[in-house]
């Protein structure tokens, strides 16, 4: 008789885009860079709390400096996303919250959690 082919229970799949997930977005039409925190995804498009990449290094500064900064909550339909990635570490470069981390002495991921309101500000 033959053997029998061993069963192997498969790891369970877990979401990675999911509220509170930090991300770079490119969207297009016209063509920018948004990174923040994911507050919801649906067919209709991505709400985010986040910023235009091009002003990270202001930003950064502007929490740095104890400014009044916040992130804005966005809605991008999904026509426009053309790209969503996990901000994750790649190699020697480090993530934009890594960045973000050591530019300011804060968290990237408690300043734009997911489950605040757009009343208040930045984690403290």
């Amino acid at each position: 008789m033959p053997p029998t082919p061993e069963k192997t229970e498969a790891a369970p799949i877990v979401p990675l885009f999911v509220p509170g997930a930090m991300v770079l977005v490119t969207l297009n039409s016209p063509r920018e860079k948004f990174w923040g925190a994911v507050l919801e995804i649906s067919a209709a498009g991505l709400s985010l709390r986040g910023i235009d990449l091009n002003s990270f290094d202001d930003f950064a500064g502007q929490v740095k400096a104890g400014e009044p900064a916040m992130a804005g909550a966005v809605f991008f339909p999904m026509h426009r996303v053309e790209r969503m990635e996990l901000d994750a570490t790649n190699g020697e470069f480090p993530s934009l919250a890594q960045r973000f981390a050591e530019k300011t002495g804060k968290s990237a991921e408690k300043f734009f959690d997911a489950r605040r309101t757009s009343r208040g500000q930045g984690a403290r």
